[in-house]
C-alpha cells in the first residue's frame, strides 16, 4: 500500500482500522466506525486496512490481533487500541489526541 504514508501524514487525524474479513469483532466495529465518521464528519479520516492483503503495513505497526485501530496525525502515531471500542470512547480519543 504505497500511499499509506501519504494518507497518515495528513494534517487531519486519520483513524486506521486494521481488520480481517474472517474476524467477527471486526464486523462489529464497522458500524461503530461509521457512527464515529457520521459524528465527526470531515474532522477525521477513517480508513480500513485488510491485514491479510497488507501484511507489511500490519507488521510495520506491530498489529498482532484484529481489530486494531491506530490514530495518526502528521505521520505520528497518537493512539493504538486492539479490540472493539465503543463509539463515545473513539470520538473522545480522536478529539483529545488530535487537539493537544
Amino acid at each position: 500500500m504505497s500511499n499509506f504514508s501519504t494518507i497518515i501524514n495528513s494534517e487531519k487525524p486519520v483513524l486506521v482500522d486494521f481488520f480481517a474479513t474472517w474476524c467477527g469483532p471486526c464486523k462489529m466495529l464497522s458500524p461503530i466506525l461509521k457512527e464515529v465518521k457520521d459524528n465527526l464528519g470531515d474532522r477525521v479520516s477513517i480508513i480500513k486496512i485488510d491485514v491479510d492483503k497488507n501484511k507489511q503495513v500490519a507488521a510495520q505497526y506491530q498489529v498482532r490481533g484484529v481489530p486494531t485501530m491506530i490514530l495518526f496525525q502528521k505521520g505520528k502515531l497518537l493512539w493504538k487500541q486492539s479490540g472493539v471500542v465503543d463509539k463515545n470512547t473513539i470520538i473522545k480519543t480522536i478529539i483529545e489526541k488530535s487537539n493537544p
